[in-house]
């Protein structure tokens, strides 16, 4: 087995967690050791019983890890690129994109039950926590307005934030936003090495740290009081979920919001001079 690779229990480790069975490691590694095979021949060398080869036959094919090749009564099997699982994976993100999206709905029926007016928090850790988090501003009904320390592009991958921007642009959500330095130094420097969709309906104002200090992000949406943290390693979030708070919040959004500096292209900004 000149091709077959040394630590064959990588391969069928990953095969696992995409949720197929080690066989199918097996199979596919001795296609591409010994080349094109009959299912008898493959059987052999692979040391996996014939019938049950039939039967994994299916998942080579879906998962477009082998080509078939009919020939006069035979099929011969070729191994495909493995990076043929790439479709696998996209189908995989796209199952959980769907699951994300019904999770939400359910949300939704849940948050109209007659006790939705008690005070609620939820806690979450972690980038994936705070992943969620803004997935969650996605079901707001109304404007969304947001205190933010830093750019929201820095902290979570690019697919999950165009995803995220697809998402609040399809709604039409409104976004109203207070930013200082950090966010503004941290934003150009994002754009002078990437760029990604944005949003449509976004305005954002400069807010002065001698007026206000802006040391962590704060959302308001709908009855929906939202805190992150992803400073000095620390990441986590706070949902609080009270309407008279947010309201409470909204207003001070609100007085800060008239102090605020108008930002009219943040991508060549210039902190005003006092």
């Amino acid at each position: 087995m000149a091709n077959m690779p040394k630590d064959t229990e990588v391969f069928r480790k990953y095969f696992e967690k995409l949720g197929l069975e080690s066989e199918i490691a097996d199979l596919y590694l001795t296609l591409h050791a010994y080349g094109p095979q009959t299912i008898t021949g493959l059987a052999r060398l692979a040391k996996v019983e014939r019938t049950r080869v039939y039967r994994l036959l299916d998942t080579l094919t879906s998962t477009n890890l082998v080509e078939l090749e009919n020939q006069y009564k035979r099929v011969i099997l070729h191994a495909a690129p493995i990076t043929n699982l790439q479709i696998l994976l996209t189908q995989r993100e796209q199952e959980v994109r769907d699951l994300q999206d019904e999770l939400l709905v359910m949300h939704g029926k849940l948050t109209n039950s007659p006790h939705n007016h008690l005070t609620r928090v939820q806690f979450y850790r972690g980038p994936e926590g705070n992943k969620q988090m803004h997935w969650n501003q996605t079901k707001a009904k109304g404007e969304t307005v947001v205190i933010l320390y830093e750019t929201m592009q820095i902290n979570t991958n690019m697919a999950f934030f165009e995803r995220w921007v697809r998402k609040c642009n399809s709604r039409g959500q409104k976004f109203r936003g207070l930013v200082g330095d950090h966010f503004m130094e941290g934003l150009q420097a994002w754009y002078d090495t990437h760029s990604n969709e944005r949003l449509v309906h976004w305005e954002s104002r400069y807010l002065p740290p001698e007026i206000y200090p802006i040391t962590h992000s704060t959302i308001v949406y709908d009855n929906v009081l939202s805190y992150y943290n992803w400073r000095n390693g620390e990441i986590f979030g706070v949902e609080l979920y009270n309407q008279e708070i947010a309201d409470s919040q909204r207003q001070i959004f609100e007085l800060l919001w008239e102090r605020a500096v108008p930002i009219t292209d943040d991508l060549n900004w210039r902190k005003p001079k006092h």
